[in-house]
């Protein structure tokens, strides 16, 4: 698309965003910043997969780290503004991430993978034990939301589910563009780079462990501010958001949304809302249409949502499926 066209369409999009509440109600308003916050969550997964290369089982410590530490400052520091609160929740995460990326930079494949699950794992089971301070299972909820203030100029009540929304949705998007705009830049191309051929980046003298730890850190934040804003919206942070279960959301949001673009794991996260939504209808057993859905993809669309995209815009373009497909293998699973 233009230029043009492309900002019409954000334009577009920017006033459904700002007249959802009043079209659709509390209710799907509530569907829509859950799913805003996991696909926060799951682009700032892809960062790391996608780009990096770098698959993990423990990205949830993050987005718990985010929780807790937003959580925390809100029930422990009298008065503490909203977006200091926020301010924490990055920082607890990338304060996670610093500690570990001496160690993780190094890795990659499955000893990277599984060493984060190790980590996830040792951080739930702390959070569990640990109940004078994280709260053990019940967690810590029903701390105060401070309103959004600006000294002399305005203060808005964030306990109103309107004033939030906007205020969720405009801390995620912003932090979308953000991370979209990251992967625009020359270090975006270098990540890539990375992933493909790591030594001929070590080769023309860009520092391979150094590269993996700023990018590792960039994500574990983006995840950090998704967690932050997930236990403000429910006034709750557990041991859950720590789990595995939570680690796989964002795997298979990725997955079926497809790794090869940016906005795959955003399409991921709205396909998942809109299924489980139209699944609670029928059955409990969401879990288990959302695992058919992914051995699916896995098996006839493994470039997931975006593939298929793809391949319908070439046979609109006039391509045949073969070279649709072709040039999505070209780009992501390589020859």
């Amino acid at each position: 698309m233009t230029r043009r066209v492309k900002g019409i369409v954000g334009g577009v999009i920017l006033v459904i965003l700002a007249l959802y509440p009043w079209l659709f109600g509390i209710y799907f308003t509530n569907v829509i910043v859950t799913c805003a916050i996991f696909a926060l969550f799951a682009v700032s997964y892809n960062l790391l997969l996608g780009y990096t290369g770098l698959f993990s089982f423990g990205h949830a410590m993050f987005f718990g780290a985010g929780g807790y530490a937003t959580a925390l400052a809100l029930t422990h520091i009298e008065g503490c503004p909203l977006l200091v609160a926020l301010l924490f929740g990055f920082l607890g995460a990338v304060a996670l991430a610093l500690l570990l990326s001496p160690i993780v930079a190094r890795l990659a494949h499955s000893a990277f993978a599984m060493l984060h699950l190790a980590f996830s794992m040792l951080l739930y089971t702390l959070a569990l034990k640990l109940r004078g301070i994280t709260g053990g299972e019940d967690g810590i909820g029903g701390f105060p939301i401070p309103p959004f203030r600006i000294p002399g100029v305005v203060s808005v009540d964030m306990t109103d589910p309107l004033n939030f929304y906007y205020f969720a949705m405009a801390v995620l998007c912003g932090s979308l563009w953000v991370a979209w705009f990251l992967t625009k830049t020359p270090f975006g191309q270098i990540i890539v780079s990375v992933r493909d051929n790591d030594k001929r980046v070590d080769y023309m003298g860009f520092k391979v462990p150094q590269t993996k730890a700023i990018i590792y850190t960039l994500s574990c934040g983006f995840a950090g501010i998704a967690g932050s804003i997930y236990a403000m919206f429910q006034n709750l942070i557990s041991a859950a958001a720590l789990g595995i279960a939570q680690s796989f959301a964002p795997i298979v949001m990725t997955m079926v949304g497809g790794v090869i673009s940016f906005f795959g794991p955003i399409w991921g996260a709205v396909i998942f809302a809109v299924i489980e939504e139209l699944t609670t209808r029928y059955t409990e057993r969401v879990q288990l249409v959302e695992g058919l859905i992914l051995i699916i993809v896995i098996l006839f669309f493994p470039g997931g949502f975006i593939h298929i995209v793809a391949i319908v815009k070439g046979k609109l373009l006039g391509f045949t499926r073969g070279k649709g497909a072709g040039l999505i293998k070209g780009k992501w699973f390589g020859k």
